[in-house]
């Protein structure tokens, strides 16, 4: 059976009225807020628990969990120093982490927008959002489209599109976090990435700009192993490509239960974070893990790495999916 349902799920501090769309497709049940395209909920038949993090109070999304869900652009993590360069002309942003690097875009972050519902119908919602050239001084008149949808096998899809006017950056992320137990913290999950090098962090954690072997070190996820918080600590993009490929498998969570959630993207990286300073109200740290399909950060201050630019006539186009299964 599939249904939509569409209801109101509070107003920002703002005063702008936030919508909650609810869809369900074949035992998988899913929810999204139109503030910060927030994927709120993901429902299993059968499973009691929610498979993501989420809240039933608006007032969380605009405190601490400002990221739960949300998806972030128009550039996700970070800009070392808060500056990049588009088009050999260097920019200056906003420096929200500690004062140090721009994070998700700052002030300027489609996390904390409220999204139009462009379209809906029994399986799918697709959000829209326009971003005026100059917020965050990101150059270009900007359009954003996000489309969800769910497809027999319990697989939950996310399209996000973009346009601009003038050449600029994007980098789109989804950043759920993930326990696929309902536990207090996500202790005992075997997690598998299909990637051979990663990107070291600094002690601020920004990338190097060195591209690592994984081989022999704690990065190596290639085989899957459990992880635990004292033994695993994470907040780094594992690179899969050199660029945007085709839809393909690329990381598995497994719960001690022996659900197992699969993500297909045709990102060129995807960013793990083990969730040590994010809590949701009443929980602890560590309940979930942030998986974020997207290409590498701080691309333009590294060469080497795969460029985000967008240039007015193309199509940023990203597909990210969501696949869970029962052993």
């Amino acid at each position: 059976m599939s249904a939509v349902t569409i209801s109101k799920f509070g107003t920002t501090a703002k005063g702008e009225d936030v919508a909650r769309i609810a869809l369900t497709c074949e035992g998988l049940s899913v929810a999204l807020l139109t503030r910060g395209a927030v994927l709120q909920s993901v429902r299993l038949a059968g499973v009691d628990h929610d498979l993501t993090l989420g809240s039933d109070n608006l007032a969380d999304y605009e405190g601490k969990m400002r990221s739960h869900g949300s998806l972030v652009a128009p550039v996700v993590n970070r800009f070392t120093d808060g500056r990049a360069t588009i088009g050999g002309k260097p920019y200056s942003f906003e420096k929200n982490q500690n004062g140090i690097h721009t994070l998700h875009s700052a002030g300027a972050s489609t996390q904390a927008k409220v999204w139009a519902l462009a379209a809906s119908d029994a399986t799918s919602a697709t959000l829209a959002l326009d971003l005026p050239d100059g917020e965050g001084n990101f150059p270009g008149n900007r359009h954003v489209e996000a489309r969800f949808s769910l497809h027999p096998g319990h697989v939950l899809r996310m399209e996000v599109t973009a346009t601009t006017d003038a050449l600029t950056l994007f980098n789109a992320a989804n950043h759920s976090y993930w326990n696929m137990d309902g536990s207090e913290t996500w202790a005992g999950h075997s997690l598998q990435i299909a990637a051979a090098t990663y990107l070291p962090t600094s002690e601020t954690f920004a990338p190097t700009g060195t591209i690592a072997d994984v081989t022999g070190t704690a990065m190596d996820f290639r085989r899957g192993r459990k992880i635990t918080p004292s033994d695993t600590a994470l907040d780094h993009n594992f690179c899969l490509s050199g660029g945007r490929q085709s839809l393909r498998d690329v990381l598995w969570l497994t719960g001690t239960s022996g659900l197992t959630m699969t993500v297909a993207t045709t990102e060129a990286g995807i960013q793990v974070y083990d969730g040590r300073n994010a809590m949701r109200p009443g929980h602890t740290t560590y309940e979930g893990i942030a998986i974020e399909a997207q290409n590498w950060p701080d691309a333009p201050n590294h060469p080497g790495f795969p460029s985000i630019e967008l240039k007015p006539g193309e199509t940023y186009r990203q597909v990210t999916e969501w696949r869970f299964t029962r052993s």
